[in-house]
């Protein structure tokens, strides 16, 4: 699965992540393990743009509510507790600020709203504004 990783500059550095191919049972090891080595090398805000990606699976699903988690976890001093976020998320008052994502295909949108992924994760569809919500 060919992954294309750059940064854009905003308020923050903005690590995008262009996945080429959908993200399923074959392949989403290998995004984890992309995901995983850009966050040890110093990624703290993330767009993953799914351009190219005409299905997520139920395994993307979990690759990229992983993301999610080593995303809250890098980032301990400014974020809520756990408690907190939750309440967040069931309120519908809480986003993560570090993790969104662009250009998600009906179906994945689709896959994403079923999951609950939109309650705690924006979604764009023009790469300017996703950049400007970090």
């Amino acid at each position: 699965m060919p992954i294309k990783v750059f940064t854009q500059y905003g308020r923050v550095p903005i690590t995008v992540i262009q996945v080429q191919g959908s993200i399923d049972a074959s392949t989403y090891e290998e995004f984890q393990a992309r995901v995983d080595k850009v966050i040890e090398n110093g990624a703290r805000y993330v767009l993953v743009d799914l351009i190219h990606s005409p299905f997520v699976s139920s395994y993307g699903l979990r690759a990229l509510y992983s993301l999610y988690n080593r995303l809250r976890s890098v980032h301990p001093d400014s974020e809520l507790s756990e408690a907190q976020v939750r309440q967040g998320i069931s309120a519908g008052t809480y986003k993560s600020p570090h993790l969104k994502l662009l250009n998600l295909s009906r179906e994945i949108r689709i896959s994403f709203e079923m999951g609950g992924f939109d309650m705690f994760i924006e979604t764009y569809d023009d790469m300017k504004t996703a950049l400007a919500s970090f």
